[in-house]
């Protein structure tokens, strides 16, 4: 399996810092196009290259990592996703204010997975704070915790396998619109940071 990122700022370069660490292939990409990650993929090592965002996300399993205002023209003109899984980082945040946008009855991953028709879609990352996802997810006392939700039980069982691979506890928390509900902003697993006791 081969990995894009569609963002390459603190969240995609770490969770690329753990692909890259377990031996994977990984793609960045951004809206400044390839050039300006050149610095980036040299710091991750070979095993990591820049390319464009249509690139990035042809690959097996993409991760949304933008900021939520950028989520609709970080998926413009991204089609035939095929099945392929897309993994969303995002928050509903308009801004840097604790205040999520309002989305009524949907949460924010279904809304992203509407401006992505053919993918795969599983929430994850979005309930750590960065730091907590930079980090080596294996401590002396037990492994990070890193809640998860998707429509799609295959998806979710391949994003599981990955992410008990780089390090981290994966649980599944249920589909995009409840367990989605339990993982946004706001919601009892949001910015819950817990260590799974192996």
């Amino acid at each position: 399996m081969d990995f894009g990122t569609i963002g390459a700022g603190t969240v995609a370069q770490a969770i690329a810092r753990h692909l890259v660490a377990a031996g994977h292939e990984v793609m960045l990409s951004n809206s400044r196009g390839p050039d300006t990650l050149l610095d980036v993929v040299t710091r991750l090592g070979p095993l990591a290259s820049a390319g464009t965002t249509g690139e990035a996300a042809a690959a097996d399993m993409v991760f949304l990592a933008v900021r939520w205002p950028q989520v609709g023209d970080a998926l413009a003109g991204l089609s035939g996703w095929d099945g392929r899984i897309l993994v969303d980082t995002t928050n509903n945040l308009e801004s840097m204010r604790p205040t999520p946008a309002d989305l009524g009855v949907e949460t924010a991953s279904e809304f992203v997975a509407d401006r992505a028709p053919g993918a795969r879609v599983v929430k994850a990352f979005n309930t750590l704070h960065a730091p907590y996802i930079a980090a080596d997810p294996r401590h002396a006392e037990g492994r990070q915790l890193l809640f998860y939700a998707g429509d799609d039980e295959a998806a979710k069982a391949d994003f599981h396998t990955v992410a008990d691979t780089i390090g981290f506890a994966p649980v599944d928390a249920g589909t995009l619109r409840d367990g989605g509900r339990l993982m946004q902003i706001g919601g009892p697993l949001s910015a819950l940071h817990a260590l799974r006791q192996d």
